[in-house]
């Protein structure tokens, strides 16, 4: 079979059709968006393209958002297509490394991936891949940058403080707690802090339960409307190197059920507690520079970006300043400096914008001896291929959802949908993976 030599980039991720809109896919559109390589974005939720197998890219990105559950969101035919793919150049983008750790590494070697964009902090490269895979090149990164789209939305919401109708606010979830300590974070700021402010006369709203979270437009309406939010650093305490804490901490649970983090803590996860430090910067601390909201934050790094008394309000982990917190959240004159720190440094400097984080992608590609030059009649014959069967990939796509969303009479037709998918795809129904959102 003759393929079409694809001077341009693949990205290959992993979006539910009736998943909300999420920071994952402005980082996904980002590369089609800012990148001067010619990029073709393929969502694994839809199926295999068969005119994908025409196609041999130069440059192929397997993004974080297929890598969020085991096993991975690639069938059997995209993993053939990436074998098949020798010559290309192949890029994966990693989140939450601290667990699955053995079939991550395995996956790199197997699949000859020639590139990992990382989390992980350049000084511990070598204790996590380059100690346990053959990738030839580490890149570190940050969980997710600033887009066009949320600067607008800043600008759409952003109310004067004494239109804010919150004082603080702030949503948050309970991990793991295989995951260390930081894992814990989340979910202890938000219990404690409002423990130790709910007789301050502040109005909070800060929630820590599934049900009380929020997307979307209300997520940046809500932020909009808090003069502060809580936060701490993304990540965990506990790296999971060598596949062994998770599977302890279930052989215990299973034994000890209702043992207690602290318990926990003591008799089992002590051991490997800051064995490769895993924190960083979030998304969630863009949004809130964005929207000129002040931050009350754990003390910690936050990848060298932010500045306590300079971008946030410092709040020590045994909450022992929690009293000068809020005494320093009740000046207004201070919030409103360190909202405009915050706004200048992260935001209107423009440092760290997912343009300038895709010109050093192009620049990595460049290195590698790729270049952004294309045929026009080649993009217009990748298109051709790529679309030849995308409306039958959306139908089967929306019919698997309703395998897993409620909607009235599911029930009656849920069968019927499974045979269908059966007869089409060639699947059993017992393989059949429920979505992500």
């Amino acid at each position: 079979m003759n393929h079409l030599d694809v001077p341009g980039v693949l990205l290959l991720h992993h979006h539910e059709l009736v998943a909300r809109a999420s920071t994952v896919m402005e980082h996904v559109e980002a590369f089609r968006r800012y990148s001067q390589f010619a990029v073709w974005n393929v969502n694994t939720a839809l199926g295999f393209p068969q005119g994908l197998r025409g196609c041999r890219f130069h440059t192929i990105v397997l993004h974080y958002s297929l890598f969020g559950m085991v096993p991975y969101q690639l069938d059997e035919r995209f993993l053939d297509y990436l074998d098949r793919s020798e010559a290309s150049y192949k890029i994966a983008f990693f989140q939450d490394e601290h667990h699955y750790c053995r079939q991550r590494f395995g996956f790199l070697d197997r699949h000859n991936v020639d590139c990992v964009y990382t989390l992980i902090e350049p000084e511990y490269f070598q204790q996590v891949y380059q100690q346990h895979t053959r990738v030839p090149k580490l890149i570190y990164t940050i969980p997710g940058y600033v887009s066009d789209d949320l600067v607008a939305l800043g600008r759409r919401f952003t109310k004067p403080d004494g239109d804010r109708r919150i004082d603080i606010g702030y949503r948050g979830r309970k991990l793991s707690p295989y995951m260390g300590q930081g894992s814990q974070e989340k979910y202890d700021i938000a219990v404690r802090f409002h423990r130790h402010a709910e007789r301050s006369g502040l109005k909070l709203d800060i929630e820590t339960d599934e049900s009380r979270r929020i997307y979307g437009d209300q997520w940046y309406q809500f932020l909009a409307n808090c003069r502060a939010v809580l936060g701490v650093e993304a990540g965990v305490s506990i790296f999971d190197v060598d596949d062994i804490v998770r599977t302890e901490y279930e052989r215990v649970m299973a034994e000890y059920p209702d043992a207690s983090f602290e318990e926990l803590s003591g008799d089992l996860l002590h051991q490997w507690e800051g064995n490769i430090p895993y924190r960083t910067i979030s998304p969630r601390h863009f949004e809130a520079a964005a929207f000129r909201t002040c931050q009350i934050l754990f003390e910690g790094a936050y990848s060298g970006i932010m500045q306590p008394m300079e971008h946030y309000i410092p709040l020590k982990k045994d909450f022992s300043n929690v009293e000068d917190v809020l005494t320093m959240f009740s000046d207004g004159a201070l919030r409103r400096e360190l909202t405009e720190n915050a706004y200048r440094d992260l935001i209107a400097s423009g440092n760290y914008k997912y343009r300038r984080f895709v010109e050093g992608f192009d620049r990595d590609l460049q290195q590698q001896g790729l270049q952004p030059k294309i045929a026009p009649d080649t993009i217009a014959a990748v298109d051709r291929l790529l679309r030849r069967d995308s409306l039958p990939r959306q139908l089967r796509a929306l019919l698997r959802a309703t395998l897993y969303y409620p909607f009235p009479g599911r029930r009656i037709v849920q069968p019927k949908i499974k045979q269908v998918l059966i007869r089409y795809e060639g699947i059993k129904a017992g393989r059949l993976h429920k979505p992500t959102s």
